[in-house]
């Protein structure tokens, strides 16, 4: 039976007259609220709810494992490739430090390469130069023993003349030919100058180094002017006899 608010209360309340009447509690309506069913439903929400709960909680503990797993591998990861960043660098600055020595030692090998280019270069010239004096040489040794032998030949041609000439100087200029002990110089000797003495000597020393003779020294002193001129005339002509005669008569006079 449902409890009925718009029931009067005067109707509940019993006739105080009457000593049989029933008690007032026995005279109240029977009341029900449904605490039954309204415990039997929140029962069931709150198994509901801890169910829900409890799924909610295991849910989120997977969520945070699976956060933690997630954080830890990503740790691993950056440590990872921490780790293979520090090896990179290290092989690049490997590389690096080999390129540069590489370009070191081809520096060095290119200047060294030109270094021994140029040194060839030189070598080269220089034996070019050798080449050529040593050409330049032989040349000149075959034209000076070409020019010696035509002098041997002429001297050999005139030899068979020199034998009689020179008797005849011994004879007539009283006069004989002798080394002066250096090469190129030749030591005439007069005797029969002095008419006081025959066997006083008079003597000179012709050098015969260059193409034009000259007189060295002479045994008495001669005037020098005089000398000079009998030279001179013996350079124009080449003729040594009247050369040799001159000198006498300069002697004989410088004894007189």
């Amino acid at each position: 039976m449902a409890f009925e608010p718009s029931l009067s209360t005067s109707t509940m309340r019993p006739p105080l007259s009457s000593a049989a009447a029933p008690s007032m509690a026995d005279s109240l309506p029977s009341i029900n609220f449904g605490f039954d069913e309204l415990r039997d439903r929140i029962a069931k929400f709150t198994v509901k709810f801890d169910s829900f709960i409890e799924k909610g909680r295991k849910r989120v503990l997977e969520e945070r494992n699976h956060f933690c797993m997630n954080i830890a591998e990503s740790h691993e990861d950056q440590r990872m490739k921490q780790k293979a960043i520090e090896i990179l660098t290290l092989k690049s600055n490997t590389h690096a430090q080999t390129l540069q020595k590489e370009a070191q030692e081809t520096s060095e090998m290119h200047a060294a390469i030109a270094a021994v280019t140029t040194q060839r270069d030189t070598r080269a010239v220089h034996r070019d130069r050798l080449r050529q004096q040593i050409a330049d040489t032989q040349k000149l040794i075959a034209q000076r023993l070409e020019a010696q032998q035509k002098h041997a030949a002429q001297l050999d041609a005139q030899a068979q003349f020199n034998a009689p000439e020179l008797h005849f100087w011994q004879e007539y200029l009283c006069l004989s030919i002798e080394g002066a002990g250096t090469a190129d110089r030749l030591k005439f000797v007069y005797t029969h100058v002095d008419d006081r003495n025959w066997q006083h000597e008079a003597w000179f020393e012709l050098g015969t180094e260059r193409r034009e003779y000259e007189v060295i020294t002479c045994r008495p002193k001669l005037e020098a002017r005089k000398v000079e001129m009998v030279v001179e005339k013996l350079n124009e002509s080449r003729d040594l006899a009247v050369f040799l005669k001159e000198m006498r008569e300069l002697f004989v006079a410088v004894m007189k």
